[in-house]
C-alpha cells in the first residue's frame, strides 16, 4: 500500500469496505428518495425512455444509481486526502499517520 499508486490505500479500502458501505448506504438513500418520490417519477420517465427505439437504455433503479454515485464520490474524496498525506508531511494530522507515511520518504 505505502509503494503502491497514489491511491492504494484508498483502492483498498473501497475493496474491502465498498460492498459493506453500499449495503448500509442503500436504505438511507432508498428512504431519502422516496421520501419526496423521487423513485416513482425517475422510473416512469426512465421507463418511457427506454421504449424510445435506438436510444441506449438508461438504469430505471434511481435508488441504485445514487448509492452508486455516492460510493464512488466518497471513495474519491478518500484517495484526495490520501494524495494530500503522501505529498504533504503537515496533512499527517495524527501519530499514526506521521509514522506510517513518514516511512516512505
Amino acid at each position: 500500500i505505502l509503494k503502491g499508486e497514489q491511491d492504494a490505500a484508498t483502492q483498498y479500502l473501497k475493496r474491502t469496505t465498498g460492498d459493506q458501505l453500499s449495503t448500509k448506504f442503500e436504505p438511507i438513500i432508498g428512504n431519502a428518495l422516496e421520501s419526496v418520490n423521487a423513485t416513482k417519477y425517475y422510473s416512469d420517465v426512465t421507463t418511457t425512455y427506454n421504449k424510445i427505439p435506438f436510444v441506449e437504455p438508461v438504469e430505471t433503479d434511481l435508488t441504485a444509481y445514487v448509492n452508486n454515485l455516492a460510493i464512488e464520490g466518497l471513495f474519491k474524496l478518500v484517495a484526495e486526502e490520501e494524495l494530500k498525506i503522501r505529498k504533504d508531511p503537515i496533512s499527517r494530522t495524527t501519530d499514526l499517520l506521521k509514522k506510517v507515511f513518514g516511512y516512505q520518504e
